[in-house]
């Protein structure tokens, strides 16, 4: 446990950004609020905006954290002021202050440990503050991250949505010795199908057969305490869930730094989000992403945009599809210079390249196709800002909607990750609409 809260006291420390609520409400601390088999501590927040029945947000926190940190270092408060939802707050009381995401109590229904006590804490709110049980919710970063994964599979039938930072799947941290830590999955070294993930989520409630909650997933790509590649094992494990394929059917950047796509529907709540954060380490919710959720959530007030789809049994993908555009775009021949810039961060067996291209002509290029050639034993699984096929050997990047133009000077930039059997190296050399371009 030692090693766990050294691992994320950095999220503690520098992580999380203060904005404490502008209101008369005040947090408070709830005892014996129902069946709390290890003993967390329960603080509350309703605030004076909350109407006669009120939607409830689970915030879960980080380890070596708790609700009050979690309540002051983040903007869910001020949300919860501005839209009225009631917040959850749940402590870990073990050593580390680290909720249980690994034990066999803890990833089934009902099968004791954190997930129970929570429950209750979701009871406690519905019975006593009228909290509509239509509307329910959960998120949390890191250990709390893990924990939404949890309680949203233990719980399908409780929670509508939720949204994780800097996560692992459900199931991924699963231990029998009695240890909390798993470091092969901290560390990105666990990987399974999307029918592997499915199941274990499935398994956790086998009597469900209804609807399943909608998953909005954040990740930075330079998470050194839960590596980058679980995010796309999340991915994988909730388009599977819904029954949905892992294509992107939209991909966008809605805010500089953030690659968004969206699987099984365009609409802001789709069944699966997933945020990439090119350049970000173990540091999160800041920065408008506690606002980006509670819109998910669909908590904002604005309409709902796309309906849940009919979930399918099962998919069975076994690897997740590049990205391919609806149309092949227009491009015009090279009528200029190019300079491309490829920076490759790799892992053990995976990798994220980031690629900007520069026109360093005279002519704006209107429609881009950028071609090079991987190294030996490098597979592309997902990119952003291009359409990249196919996913390995002589590979093509296209440009996308809305970056197709290049102005002299300027820059586009987009980026893939792949996964890789010991060569990590890079392209000797790229072709831009035919162009030969300068590297570096």
């Amino acid at each position: 446990m030692a090693a766990t809260v050294a691992a994320v006291v950095a999220l503690a420390v520098t992580g999380l950004v203060t904005a404490p609520p502008a209101s008369s409400a005040s947090l408070t601390e709830i005892t014996g609020f129902g069946t709390n088999p290890t003993n967390l501590r329960m603080h509350l927040y309703v605030p004076d905006s909350a109407p006669a029945r009120p939607a409830i947000v689970v915030a879960v926190h980080y380890c070596t954290g708790s609700g009050p940190a979690f309540h002051s270092g983040t903007e869910f408060a001020s949300l919860a002021d501005r839209y009225g939802f009631v917040l959850v707050y749940p402590s870990a009381t073990r050593s580390g202050s680290c909720f249980d995401v690994s034990s066999p109590q803890a990833l089934r229904r009902d099968g004791g440990s954190d997930p129970v006590g929570i429950m209750s804490m979701v009871r406690y709110v519905q019975q006593r503050h009228n909290g509509d049980p239509d509307r329910v919710y959960v998120t949390g970063a890191s250990s709390g991250a893990m924990m939404t994964n949890v309680l949203l599979g233990d719980y399908p039938d409780v929670f509508k949505a939720g949204a994780a930072f800097m996560g692992v799947p459900f199931g991924c941290f699963a231990t029998t010795d009695g240890s909390s830590w798993n470091s092969a999955c901290a560390n990105g070294q666990v990987v399974r199908t999307p029918q592997q993930w499915g199941d274990l989520v499935r398994a956790a409630y086998p009597g469900h057969s209804g609807p399943r909650p909608r998953m909005q997933i954040w990740h930075g790509t330079e998470d050194a305490t839960l590596r980058y590649p679980n995010f796309q094992e999340q991915i994988k494990q909730w388009t599977n869930v819904h029954g949905v394929g892992q294509t992107p059917v939209l991909s966008d950047t809605p805010r500089p730094g953030w690659v968004r796509t969206r699987y099984g529907s365009t609409g802001e709540q789709a069944p699966v989000e997933a945020i990439s954060l090119p350049g970000v380490g173990h540091n999160l919710p800041m920065g408008g992403m506690a606002e980006a959720v509670i819109r998910f959530f669909g908590l904002t007030g604005g309409p709902t945009t796309s309906p849940t789809p009919t979930v399918t049994p099962t998919v069975t993908p076994t690897a997740t599809p590049t990205v391919t555009p609806t149309s092949t775009p227009t491009v015009t021949p090279g009528t200029g210079s190019c300079r491309v810039t490829y920076t490759v961060n790799a892992w053990n067996t995976g990798l994220t390249t980031a690629v900007k291209i520069t026109n360093t002509g005279s002519a704006a290029v209107d429609g881009w196709s950028l071609a090079f050639t991987l190294p030996g034993g490098q597979t592309v699984s997902n990119a952003w800002n291009a359409a990249v096929s196919p996913n390995s050997g002589q590979v093509t990047a296209r440009n996308v909607s809305y970056n197709g133009t290049i102005a002299p000077g300027a820059s586009a930039e987009f980026g893939f990750q792949a996964a890789h059997t010991g060569n990590t190296g890079e392209p000797a050399s790229f072709t831009l609409n035919g162009t030969p371009c300068a590297v570096g």
